[in-house]
């Protein structure tokens, strides 16, 4: 039987709110594949994520659909089991007085935060996942430390634990590296990096070249919900491409992998 895709987007046509962001989107992406989403603001990568999150759906029509593993219905909390998420939006939604273990068990319940009745919906068992979890990527010692006592790096780790928590096949990455110094953002894209490694098939949406791991090799290319540009990334990340999505000319270099862009000259 052949395995059905990651996702599977055909004739889509997506609303934010009363604005049309996407009409006629086909896109596929295999499950254990690693793939970049790239585009400036504004170019539907946001709504292409709450779709797949989703918190959007497609304007129902014939010959259309978005499918996540082969589905086009889910119930989000079997979702999670599958596919995890780590967004600098969701980090923010969480309060000050939030802790590192109370993060991290919410991804059992899909939920922000395990405040009141929530707190009696979680074991042991998840208890001590989240535990493991957290020993693994070294932040053990914030267990019990509340967000607004830790750096955005800390808060990004414990964000990444619960999406790791029920140990998904895939992990989305929303512009892992918003809101981090060099020091946190290099040690998040290591982390991306031993993620594929370890056999994960990462997603990850951004508008910022260096971001991309070396071990993605596939991006794609968004500008006002088209896409420019879908194939293997030294094809993709040429200088006229960039000079369409973003409508600013650049020059491109690489460097171990990584691809730098910076101001062309006059």
């Amino acid at each position: 039987m052949t395995e059905a895709p990651l996702i599977e987007i055909r004739n889509a046509t997506i609303y934010r709110g009363e604005t049309r962001v996407f009409e006629d989107l086909n896109l596929r992406i295999a499950q254990h594949e690693q793939a970049a989403i790239l585009g400036p603001n504004g170019s539907g990568k946001t709504t292409l994520l709450k779709s797949l999150n989703r918190e959007l759906y497609p304007v129902v029509q014939e010959d259309s659909f978005l499918k996540i593993l082969g589905r086009d219905r889910w119930n989000v909390w079997d979702l999670r089991k599958h596919i995890g998420i780590v967004s600098h939006e969701l980090q923010i939604r969480y309060t000050k007085t939030t802790t590192a273990l109370e993060v991290v068990l919410s991804g059992y319940l899909s939920s922000i935060g395990i405040h009141g009745s929530l707190a009696g919906r979680v074991g042991s068992a998840e208890k001590d996942r989240a535990l493991q979890v957290l020993n693994e990527l070294g932040v053990s010692d914030l267990t019990h430390k509340p967000l607004g006592e830790m750096s955005t790096g800390q808060q990004r780790r414990c964000l990444l634990a619960r999406a790791l928590v029920h140990d998904p096949d895939t992990l989305i990455f929303d512009e892992p590296t918003a809101g981090l110094d060099l020091t946190a953002s290099f040690d998040l894209l290591a982390r991306i990096g031993n993620l594929i490694n370890a056999g994960k098939s990462i997603l990850l949406v951004t508008h910022q070249l260096n971001e991309i791991p070396p071990d993605i090799q596939r991006v794609i290319l968004l500008k006002q919900g088209k896409v420019i540009a879908d194939g293997n990334k030294a094809e993709v990340l040429t200088e006229e491409n960039l000079f369409t999505t973003y409508g600013t000319r650049m020059r491109v270099s690489e460097v171990d992998g990584y691809y730098l862009a910076s101001p062309a000259r006059p």
